[in-house]
């Protein structure tokens, strides 16, 4: 069942994002992309803030489009909504007849409305079907993933992806298990790894299940694939004097995030020559120092803000 949003889903970084991305809005026929829509909280703050811009809104969860839909509808003449994974940002802006956009935002990781619906099994703290897609109309499930992969793939996906170091452990416990039952629920899984994870390290860091989730999570929707091939295709997008901003929770979201910022913000020339010649200066300058965090007013507000890093830049040129 569908719920309204409500204000507990407080957007993360919200008057940060707005103001990075203030420049490039300002300008007239200003196109702006969410394309990790969610709930819609910061799209409906910049439509807000910036009257003329438009938006194109990207979102691989039906459900979340649906809410936003409601949530944007004051604004329905400048937005348009589309299902998608937002790695196909240059299929969506083809279709949408913009070549070029002026700003771009992404918002990564799950959203607080899949966190609170327990049958959706983000969350680890629920008892709820092992689901976790984004996009439930397609794709394998973390119960597939677990019922299904070799002990040395699950233990790959949780160290790599959750960095979890009991990955071996915990992936043998699942392959011994799943022979005698499927997995099928949240809470089996959660005291599978509570008890394949030695006592002393279980006495900090939270939740022991915390890695496990998010490494399935990752895997089931092909997060870190999708960023990587999604981030140069947005850069490629802007205008010149266009800003993208990336809020990351997670080490893995932010280093692919880096490399791809930083790549486009060094010239091509070598670096011993006294000067760079005019048309091979960098493409884009950062407009963070590194990433920056949130504030512990921030963090009071709104937990989820506690591992955000942000990350900014803005196109000075063409490509050569």
């Amino acid at each position: 069942m569908t719920t309204e949003p409500t204000p507990s889903h407080v957007p993360v970084f919200l008057e940060r994002c707005c103001a990075l991305l203030a420049p490039a809005l300002e300008r007239p026929n200003a196109v702006v992309v969410d394309a990790t829509l969610g709930l819609g909280g910061h799209s409906e703050a910049l439509l807000q803030r910036f009257p003329l811009v438009r938006l194109v809104g990207i979102d691989r969860d039906e459900s979340a489009l649906a809410l936003s839909a409601q949530r944007l509808a004051p604004f329905a003449s400048r937005t348009v909504l589309v299902h998608a994974v937002y790695d196909e940002l240059p299929d969506v802006l083809e279709a949408a007849g913009l070549p070029r956009v002026d700003g771009i935002l992404f918002d990564l990781g799950v959203s607080s409305m899949q966190l609170d619906q327990p049958q959706r099994g983000f969350a680890y703290s629920y008892d709820a079907p092992l689901d976790m897609r984004m996009d439930r109309s397609t794709g394998l499930t973390a119960a597939d993933v677990l019922n299904t992969y070799a002990a040395g793939e699950l233990a790959r996906i949780l160290r790599l992806y959750g960095e979890e170091k009991f990955a071996s452990k915990i992936a043998s416990a699942i392959v011994r298990e799943r022979a005698r039952e499927p997995f099928d629920t949240s809470a089996r899984l959660v005291n599978l790894v509570r008890d394949s994870i030695p006592a002393p390290a279980r006495r900090t860091g939270g939740n022991p299940a915390k890695r496990t989730f998010q490494a399935l999570r990752i895997e089931v929707n092909a997060e870190l694939d999708v960023l990587e091939r999604a981030l140069p295709a947005a850069l490629d997008a802007l205008n010149v004097g266009g800003r993208v901003v990336v809020l990351s929770y997670q080490s893995l979201e932010d280093r692919i995030t880096k490399h791809a910022i930083t790549a486009r913000t060094v010239s091509d020339v070598p670096v011993d020559l006294p000067f760079v010649p005019a048309g091979h200066e960098p493409e884009f300058r950062l407009l963070t120092r590194g990433s920056e965090l949130a504030s512990e007013r921030e963090i009071d507000t709104n937990p989820r803000a506690a591992s955000v890093r942000l990350r900014a830049a803005e196109r000075m040129r063409e490509a050569a």
